[in-house]
């Protein structure tokens, strides 16, 4: 299989497209859309950190994710949000930025990072997580203007990509029918400069090799290089 269902070759990304300053109420703000997934990502500097940094002269970076109950085909109940789908989807969010950026440089304050999904398409995780780095960035860069940081404490990119084999091909940046159709289904989030940050993978049929798990890696650090490079044309560096 060398085409797809969308047209897309087996390692073609979907259509990304980034657009900053998308709201005005917050230093950083992004919209991104990859495909149909569409994902608003804002960011805001807060003073002071969690109790248990305090005195350490320490940072922090968080994150919070929703879809919005309009996102997907079947209403999303505001009850929901708080649910553990979203809870585990917002640490690795908030895990990925912590990743890349120097707690120490940052001093003790805090910055918080919001993922809202205005609509779902497949890869919400992954396309927050690309987001959310540049929204991260422009808050931070805000932050300096404004005189509430020193130096830089970010130290790299961060983007993230699904993965998946499906007819024994490798296929890359899922969305919504390929994701519950494949054999296999990874996420995998990585810096710019190529080392890993979280590989999530699991086996929706049969158990794959060690091979199979070289080429998703692989493919998906193809991808993310991609990624980063539009990270890098969005912020001009």
């Amino acid at each position: 299989m060398s085409e797809r269902d969308d047209g897309r070759r087996i390692d073609e990304l979907r259509p990304v497209r980034i657009t900053r300053q998308y709201t005005e109420m917050t230093p950083g703000s992004v919209l991104i859309e990859m495909g149909k997934t569409r994902v608003l990502c804002t960011a805001a500097i807060d003073p002071g950190v969690p109790r248990w940094l305090r005195d350490t002269g320490k940072g922090w970076v968080t994150a919070e994710y929703n879809m919005l109950p309009g996102s997907s085909r079947e209403r999303i109940s505001r009850n929901s949000i708080n649910g553990g789908r979203t809870k585990e989807i917002q640490r690795l969010i908030g895990r990925s930025l912590r990743a890349v950026v120097d707690l120490e440089a940052m001093g003790e304050i805090s910055v918080r990072v919001d993922c809202d999904v205005l609509q779902a398409d497949g890869g919400t995780r992954t396309a927050s997580i690309t987001g959310a780095w540049i929204a991260l960035h422009d808050a931070l860069a805000a932050g300096r203007d404004a005189g509430a940081l020193e130096a830089d404490p970010l130290v790299d990119h961060c983007a993230a990509v699904s993965v998946g084999v499906r007819d024994g091909n490798v296929l890359l940046d899922l969305d919504y029918p390929e994701d519950v159709s494949v054999d296999v289904d990874f996420n995998v989030v990585m810096t710019g400069s190529g080392r890993l940050i979280e590989v999530q993978g699991t086996a929706e049929h049969a158990p794959f090799t060690r091979e199979d798990l070289n080429g998703l890696v692989d493919a998906a650090a193809a991808g993310i290089d991609e990624l980063v490079g539009l990270q890098r044309q969005a912020v001009g560096s």
